[in-house]
């Protein structure tokens, strides 16, 4: 059993995979001020809650978009798994090509994510991560990542309208029974959600003409992504679970090395 790590802007999401199979999975809020106590106590209790002993745990995979907690994050996993942990950067023998003007600058996620598609689907495709920002990138037919498109996420668009105007609430990112809305939470609601359905055909539409592909899998993960692949003929997979499988892979890859 592997412990598969996505640390996010928002969110660090935590896989205990058997396999290429999710067993259990947690969710954390990312804070920059926790210490490798406070991690390794946290990992601890997810295995004790999974009915995981740690000598059960061979390795630990993490990506990382948030460079402040890599240094309390790892070292929790040394003192209490007393394991090293593989982290994945744009320099790692991931298999996946880029081919972008400065492929160090790439998120790690967005690398993790290529290799869950090319593994479990196939290209090319058009991966959508609906997550702190909303990502979309491109893999050709040479499984080689080409570039992509970077837009705020749709909890940043919601929090950027009652943020900045007095008289509008706080809503739940949901979708309302009516496009026109009767009330100022239903209006909000239709706003965010369908004006975010209508961004991601548009640009999805676009970028298919842009490319003179029409046939382009187009595969969507992260949290919010299901509110959205549900409501449009744009998506044609929605998968929680992408970034886990994308770590599985280059992991796999990893031993394979090794050996």
């Amino acid at each position: 059993m592997i412990i598969a790590i996505d640390i996010g802007n928002t969110n660090i999401t935590i896989g205990l995979m058997k396999d290429e199979h999710v067993y259990k999975a947690y969710r954390l809020t990312t804070r920059t001020k926790r210490t490798s106590d406070e991690y390794g106590f946290l990992l601890r209790s997810f295995l004790e809650d999974a009915c995981i002993n740690i000598e059960q745990i061979q390795d630990v995979i993490i990506s990382s978009v948030v460079p402040k907690i890599m240094y309390s994050f790892t070292n929790s996993i040394r003192k209490y798994l007393h394991l090293e942990p593989i982290i994945i950067n744009a320099d790692s023998p991931t298999g996946i090509k880029i081919d972008i003007d400065n492929p160090n600058e790439i998120g790690a996620d967005k690398i993790v994510n290529a290799a869950g598609a090319i593994t479990y689907y196939q290209t090319p495709c058009i991966i959508i991560d609906f997550g702190t920002a909303t990502t979309i990138d491109y893999i050709d037919q040479n499984q080689t990542l080409k570039g992509g498109i970077i837009a705020p996420g749709i909890e940043i668009a919601a929090n950027a309208l009652y943020d900045n105007a007095a008289k509008l609430p706080e809503v739940a990112i949901e979708k309302p029974e009516h496009l026109l809305g009767t009330n100022t939470i239903n209006s909000m609601q239709s706003g965010i959600v369908y004006g975010y359905i209508g961004q991601i055909e548009y640009l999805i539409t676009k970028l298919k003409k842009e490319l003179q592909i029409d046939d382009l899998l187009v595969i969507a993960t992260g949290g919010l992504g299901k509110i959205i692949s549900e409501e449009t003929q744009v998506i044609d997979y929605y998968d929680y679970d992408l970034t886990f499988k994308g770590l599985y892979a280059i992991y796999l890859k990893y031993k394979k090395a090794e050996d």
